[in-house]
């Protein structure tokens, strides 16, 4: 939201006050209280009239000061708020000079001048990180009778600035103008169905506005050298994130809301829908699954949306008996052919259906202020939306969920809680503009608590498509309905690499796009994107999205890349690990993973998988794909061709190929079994080193896919020699790949390894 008209003046019908000058300053073991009049005081009269903005000062773990800037307190707390994970030891010192009130947090400090007009900056030791003065923090009311605060904080020159969110606009956000507020927009404009009011830059920073309501981000679109937020109120906090590279920064912002479960292994096969408004049946279904079989493609999950319920009745959470007459029957025998199952559901009620009636005599759906429930006929004929602040309309929504699940379901599609009004009534007080972007996060925790209550812990993932800060922690979401473009397949990709900068560590998307029916080359060419992302689902709306539907080849590049993915999951899972633990997602954009690489800043084409796949999907029909590799002898995964960085490459290649490097000096581990992703990864692995030079003493840990300890393996360069040693009571190899040797197995001995300098090139 812009309130000027240009640099000097406000827009018509707006008016701000300003902090003049730090006046009083109050230290407490923990943090700072400043008083800061909104006009200069010369004498004891100017006291008087003189609106004052209360800022409060404090940690909530190392590296992050938290700024709360406060006009009027008086009002009630507004709820809902974000779950924060404060650590209460953080090592805070605080100080006050003759110049400057001083707060340190780790490495992290603020200052607050205490001598001439206001001024608020932020430091990583003897460097300026970033700041604030005279005119930067507002607080605005308008004639309307709107009341707002704003911060603004300046960057340095040639500061690009990522997040805030799953969305399709460029990765680099400066110019923009962004509202972090959840909409059934679509995926190819502005609006987003996962908002997320935080952003970070590639200045050692990043900030998180602590609002679940709208926050109206200006990224150098109103004040061209500064980020504006602002969200409606007399009170704004933000916490700004220290860190030395990006994924310290993304580190810290996700320790704070919160780190993403650990989806289970299954979950990263294959997954077929029955896609949107297609007929289906059981025989349907069986045909689908026993023709993946015939054609030998691994499948894992198969998925039924919408229309497992009757039309007119969604949720009603009821099979369709006119086309499901046995569906726990018919859930046994797809489980017995070694398939999990996911059913789509959303949060709202159709007016036709029994439940409806039950919730509204409850109490468990949303009210208008007058006492009616509120109802519309968008989506749903009479709809009405479940309230989950109220814990009794929760556990009524998980028993729902919980009958499923004994009869043999696996998961839920959490589909839509975009569109929840603002003219309602919560069960517990929430604010409802403050609930709109919150409501996802409550939805998608009462079904991913279901899960993890049915199956026990690690074994719970959804399928979701709203979230909001904090919803990493309920993986796994995907990108909502792109069309059946190579336009949209980028859009796609780019929205994904936003959302993983903003704290999600897996995301999925429709392959071959949701609205419509793609190409034969658009499938192939997405499909192997796809099955190269974090999660993996054939899913679209007026067709099948089985492969065979867009060709004999289609099928051919499916079963190619699905079986490259299993073989991929000894370093896949490692990497889901590491986005449990760190936060860090699984599909990173160039600059989070080349910070100091100029040319990644605005590479949103390509991406690393992990910390060493470089995957560059091919756009076109003819396969002519350009991408840029970084420093270093990178090697193709497929043929194991080098490409000396850093560089831009133009390549052809055919639809069971694609740019797929090996970073230099990475050890990739491949499992043995290319036919279902769940399997103990540490048997039969082979390490697969392509640049044998470039590799430095390491420790390659291999997941067991499962709760027993992992396979570690120690790497030594030894007088030109290079050792790994491994487990000695369970079968690996290591594989050299070159260029005209495709690859050179060597059987351990005693749980040795050595490559000697005379290895093949």
């Amino acid at each position: 939201m812009k309130f000027t008209s240009g640099f000097w003046r406000m827009r018509d019908g707006v008016r701000a006050l300003h902090p003049h000058s730090a006046h009083e300053v109050v230290p407490s073991a923990r943090g700072l209280t400043v008083y800061a009049p909104t006009r200069a005081i010369e004498n004891r009269r100017h006291s008087l009239n003189n609106p004052v903005i209360t800022f409060t000062f404090w940690s909530p773990m190392d590296g992050v000061i938290g700024v709360r800037a406060a006009h009027h307190t008086g009002g009630a707390a507004r709820r809902p708020a974000f779950e924060l994970h404060c650590q209460d030891d953080a090592a805070v010192s605080v100080g006050v000079a003759d110049d400057a009130a001083i707060m340190t947090s780790h490495d992290l400090s603020v200052r607050i001048a205490t001598t001439g007009t206001w001024d608020l900056s932020f430091w990583s030791g003897q460097r300026r990180l970033t700041g604030s003065g005279r005119r930067s923090t507002g607080i605005v009311q308008t004639d309307a009778g709107e009341q707002f605060v704003h911060e603004r904080l300046a960057l340095d020159v040639g500061a690009c600035v990522y997040g805030l969110g799953e969305r399709s606009t460029a990765l680099v956000k400066n110019g923009q103008s962004v509202d972090t507020w959840n909409d059934d927009g679509g995926p190819s404009s502005e609006h987003a169905y996962k908002s997320v009011p935080f952003y970070w830059t590639d200045q050692g920073y990043g900030v998180f506005v602590n609002s679940t309501d709208r926050v109206s981000f200006e990224v150098c679109s109103e004040f061209v050298s500064q980020v504006q937020f602002s969200v409606p109120g007399q009170e704004l906090e933000y916490f700004v994130i220290a860190g030395d590279t990006p994924k310290e920064i993304l580190r810290r912002y996700t320790a704070l809301t919160g780190r993403p479960a650990l989806p289970p292994a299954w979950s990263f096969g294959l997954w077929l829908s029955t896609s949107f408004v297609t007929s289906y049946d059981e025989a349907t279904v069986t045909s689908f699954v026993s023709e993946m079989e015939r054609r030998e493609l691994p499948l894992s999950v198969f998925h039924f949306d919408s229309f497992w319920m009757r039309e007119f009745h969604w949720c009603d959470f009821e099979w369709d008996h006119r086309a499901f007459p046995d569906p726990a029957g018919m859930l046994k025998r797809l489980k017995d052919r070694g398939l999990r199952v996911s059913v789509w559901i959303n949060p709202y009620i159709a007016q036709q259906s029994a439940l409806f009636r039950e919730a509204q005599d409850l109490g468990y759906l949303l009210n208008r202020p007058n006492g009616d429930v509120w109802q519309w006929d968008t989506w749903q004929a009479g709809m009405g939306i479940v309230d989950f602040t109220n814990p009794a309309a929760r556990e009524w929504f998980a028993d729902k969920l919980r009958v499923l699940l004994s009869m043999g379901v696996d998961c839920f599609k959490t589909d839509f809680g975009e569109r929840i009004p603002t003219d309602v009534v919560y069960h517990d007080g929430s604010d409802p503009s403050a609930m709109h972007n919150y409501y996802s996060y409550l939805y998608n925790q009462t079904v991913f608590n279901v899960l993890t209550e049915h199956h026990g812990a690690g074994e719970a993932v959804v399928f979701a498509r709203s979230a909001t800060a904090g919803g990493q922690r309920f993986p796994v979401h995907w990108g909502g309905d792109p069309e059946p473009t190579y336009v949209s397949m980028a859009e796609s990709l780019r929205a994904g690499l936003s959302l993983g900068m903003s704290g999600f560590g897996f995301w999925s998307h429709d392959i071959g796009g949701f609205e419509g029916n793609p190409t034969p080359g658009l499938f192939k060419r997405w499909a192997a994107f796809g099955l190269l992302s974090s999660h993996s689902r054939l899913h679209g709306s007026i067709s099948y999205r089985v492969p065979w539907e867009f060709g004999e080849e289609a099928a051919d590049v499916v079963r190619h890349f699905t079986r490259l993915k299993m073989r991929l999951m000894p370093y896949l899972y490692g990497v889901a690990e590491q986005a449990h633990e760190e936060g860090l997602p699984m599909m990173r954009a160039m600059a989070l993973e080349f910070p100091d690489d100029r040319n990644c800043r605005h590479l949103d084409n390509q991406y690393m998988l992990g910390p060493d796949l470089l995957v560059a999907p091919v756009f076109t029909d003819c396969g002519e794909v350009t991408y840029y590799v970084p420093q270093g002898e990178w090697a193709h995964l497929l043929t194991g061709r080098r490409v000396q960085g850093p560089c831009w490459v133009t390549e052809q290649h055919d639809f069971l190929s694609l740019p797929l490097l090996v970073r230099p000096g990475a050890l990739v581990p491949l499992g043995s079994r290319e036919d279902r992703p769940d399997y103990d990864y540490r048997d039969g692995v082979t390490l697969e080193v392509f640049t044998p030079g470039d590799v430095a003493d390491t420790t390659v840990t291999v997941p067991s896919g499962s709760s027993a300890r992992p396979s570690v393996f120690q790497v030594r360069r030894t007088e030109g020699r290079l050792d790994v040693r491994g487990p000695a009571d369970r079968s690996w190899q290591v594989a050299l790949v070159g260029p005209d040797l495709r690859r050179l197995l060597l059987a351990p001995h005693d749980g040795l390894v050595t490559i000697g300098s005379d290895w093949p090139r």
